[in-house]
């Protein structure tokens, strides 16, 4: 069988025959998209993609006239809403759903499974140096729009000593792990009364000047403006990290401090004071890169079927002329077929992409755009809970702050 080598992997005839048909069938036209807001485009357009119709949803954005922002459910780090809820809140003109998280029916259930940043706060870790949207808005322009690998930790220091590592961020602790928690995360950590949690009060911006140790405790409380660690018994480190809190708390209050400081790796989008305006979200895989499909499913540890398989897709793209592209993919109905990601991938070069990635999708697809959900969620029970949602509002004049 011959094969097309295009970057990211060796595609079959099965799909250069489906990339030839969507070219032939599935670019869109500039009278495909109507004006419904100053600088917000709408298009709602089927196309056969294979043998299967294929429904799509896209908000074409001038980042000139509206700002992007990322919000999670409830505005905490754990929980989840429904996007059309999150959007209403928060007075958004259109929203798509975001990133993939924890689904299940326990207290952790919202938690982001992968890098998370409102604000320029850092509410959950990165996994595996998976895709991110990184997207920066400062009074009336958007200062940074980026689609890049990260990696994500969160690092604490006693004065200058650096403290066991940090598994996660606001999340659920496991064995053998010390987690951060901050109150984005809720009042408590939630945890089983059998590690040591350090608490961490009288903090601004990142160093904190008092600290107190409780050993075989869990479930702290979360100062309003501090953090715990919550040390798991099987930690490595736990027990000399203890001792070693416990030699410093005999130091003058003067001389000691605690520092928390998020890292991040290419590029540390968080360094310096926090910025509000900073807002980063993580996705899997990347779809394209500098103009060419690369889609990184293995470095980014997900899984074959789950690129190729047709499902519901959520996706973003920046376009050739600076404008930013957010699209629906319906699935799993006769209506509409889902899509795989090489055929995604392909469709959003027909339509100008320079950069792309995958959100979550599956049921948790949803657009949402002037009041109403527009899309067809593919869940039975209709629009799904998620985690967090992308959110589209309209610049004002010498607008500064959020929301």
């Amino acid at each position: 069988m011959t094969n097309l080598k295009i970057r990211g992997g060796y595609f079959s005839n099965r799909f250069i025959f489906l990339f030839t048909l969507c070219i032939l069938c599935g670019s869109i036209d500039a009278q495909d998209f109507k004006t419904v807001h100053d600088g917000v485009e709408y298009a709602e357009v089927t196309r056969v993609v294979g043998d299967l119709p294929v429904r799509m949803n896209l908000l074409r954005l001038d980042l000139k006239k509206v700002r992007l922002d990322v919000v999670h459910a409830m505005d905490a780090a754990i929980g989840t809403e429904k996007t059309s809820s999150i959007a209403t809140r928060h007075g958004a003109v259109a929203a798509i759903n975001a990133g993939f998280f924890r689904l299940d029916k326990s207290q952790f259930a919202g938690d982001a499974a992968g890098l998370l940043v409102i604000d320029g706060e850092l509410y959950s870790e990165s996994t595996n140096g998976r895709t991110a949207l990184v997207l920066g808005s400062h009074k009336n322009s958007t200062y940074v729009l980026a689609i890049e690998h990260i990696d994500a930790y969160a690092r604490v220091y006693m004065n200058k000593l650096l403290l066991p590592e940090i598994k996660g961020i606001n999340r659920e602790r496991r064995k053998g792990e010390a987690v951060l928690y901050s109150r984005k995360f809720g009042v408590t950590t939630l945890t089983a009364p059998t590690g040591t949690e350090v608490i961490l009060t009288n903090c601004k911006e990142s160093t904190c000047r008092q600290f107190e140790i409780l050993e075989n405790a869990g479930n702290s409380a979360i100062p309003t403006t501090g953090y715990v660690i919550s040390i798991d018994p099987e930690q490595s480190e736990g027990n000399q990290f203890v001792e070693r809190l416990k030699d410093f708390a005999k130091s003058p209050k003067k001389d000691r401090y605690m520092l928390v400081q998020p890292a991040m790796h290419p590029t540390n989008w968080l360094a310096g004071k926090r910025d509000e305006g900073l807002d980063i979200i993580a996705g899997v895989p990347q779809l394209i890169k500098n103009g060419e499909i690369n889609i990184t499913w293995e470095q980014e540890k997900t899984t074959k079927s789950f690129v190729e398989t047709r499902h519901p897709r959520t996706a973003v793209a920046k376009l050739k002329d600076g404008k930013f592209l957010m699209i629906t993919v319906d699935g799993r109905s006769e209506s509409s077929g889902g899509i795989g990601l090489y055929d995604l991938a392909a469709l959003l070069m027909e339509f100008g992409a320079t950069d792309a990635m995958n959100l979550d999708g599956g049921g948790s697809t949803t657009m949402f755009l002037d009041g109403r959900v527009v899309n067809n969620p593919s869940d039975k029970e209709g629009e799904r809970k998620v985690s967090d949602a992308i959110l589209v509002t309209l610049r004002k004049p010498h607008q500064n702050k959020k929301r």
